[in-house]
Parts: C-alpha cells; structure tokens; sequence
C-alpha cells in the first residue's frame, strides 16, 4: 500500500513537472494595445482618413476616403512570431482591420474582407495581391460580430486563422514577398487599416517563437 501511494505521488510530482516545464517553453503574449489608449500606435496621415481613436475598450477605424489606419513606429520581429487579434466590421462591406506586418526584410499585408467584402489572403507574394494568388480563400464576415484572427510568420512559412480555422498556410522560400502598391506602405512596420469601411479591434498580441531546428 505504501508502495502504490509513493507510486502515485511520484506520478502526480513528475505530471506537474512535466507540465511547469511545458508551460515555461510556451511563448507569453505581450500585448500590443492596452485597451484604454493609442499607446504605441498612431494614425496614418492617409488621404482623406477617418479620425483613429479608442472607444469602448477598441480601436475604432472609421471610413476613410478611402484608407484609415494606424502604425507602430517599431517592430518586434522580422520573423518567428505569431500575431493576434479580434476585430469587428461595424459598417460597410469592404476589409476592415487588415493587418501589415515584417516578413524578415519586408513586409506583407493580411487581408481581412477585400475586394467587396469576402477575400482573404496576403499581398504579396510574387507581385500578385491576394486577390489573385494562392492564398486566397473566401469568408462571409458578419456585420457587428467580432472575429478572433492569428497570424504565425516563419522564415520559410505563413499561416493565418480566423476563428482558430485555418484559412492561410503558404510556403515562401525562394518567393518575393511584398506590399501592394500604393498607400499601404505608411502601415509599415506594422499596422492595421481599413477601406472605405468602420472596423474595430481589440486584444492585440504577439509572441516570439523558437525557429524551426534545421
């Protein structure tokens, strides 16, 4: 009987161990927003731009004409880091929260509703927007219902989910990747913005990963 309990304890000791040990190796979110202010953030001088501002415990992008955003003046990483995010489309029907961020010396942008209101996918890669490469799938994005988005960048991959669904995983080594023509070069180094459209988000994070053993 004395045996079974040290038996047991043992195994109760090692779990705990095992677990302390898992829990000490898992990356920790640092947050990004605070909730309350635009701490570390600012807004893009986009032409013709909504006023960026906090409200009710989010990041409010009103319409711009066409473009609102707002942009971190430094970045974490330049890869092996994963991004996350919820954010809302409040009103219109184009993206509203995509999201530019480092790929090592560049810089991508994902995509959260475009090109009418259901595309999502990265620009760039190759030269070709989202719109028109591998990366592109479809979702039917909800006016008013927030939306939870990771964003997992490595240095030969990037994978993206929506809801903890995948809906990204491209392999980029040997690929150029880029941002997309135009104005959505202010985001960088990384940022959010919308199109024509009022989109909020909250609860923004990032954690640093370990790159994969070669």
């Amino acid at each position: 009987m004395r045996f079974a309990l040290l038996t047991a304890f043992s195994v109760i000791a090692f779990s705990g161990i095992a677990c302390a040990t898992l829990a000490a190796q898992t990356p920790a979110w640092q947050p990004l927003f605070d909730g309350q202010s635009m701490a570390g953030w600012q807004e893009v001088a986009f032409r013709g731009h909504g006023v960026v501002r906090v409200d009710g415990g989010a990041i409010l992008l009103p319409p711009g004409a066409p473009f609102t955003g707002m942009r971190r003046e430094q970045a974490f990483a330049q890869s092996n880091y994963e991004v996350r995010f919820e954010a809302l489309r409040e009103k219109g029907n184009d993206f509203f929260a995509s999201f530019t961020f480092p790929v090592k010396e560049s810089f991508a942008t994902l995509v959260t509703g475009g090109w009418g209101g259901d595309i999502v996918g990265i620009s760039s890669i190759d030269g070709w927007d989202a719109a028109d490469n591998e990366t592109r799938s479809y979702f039917t994005f909800e006016n008013g219902r927030w939306y939870s988005f990771r964003l997992r960048v490595t240095d030969d991959r990037l994978q993206a989910w929506i809801d903890e669904k995948p809906v990204i995983d491209v392999v980029i080594t040997g690929r150029r990747i880029d941002l997309r023509p135009g104005e959505t070069k202010l985001t960088t180094p990384v940022g959010f913005m919308s199109y024509n459209t009022a989109g909020r988000i909250r609860k923004v994070e990032y954690r640093l990963l370990k790159p994969a053993a070669r």
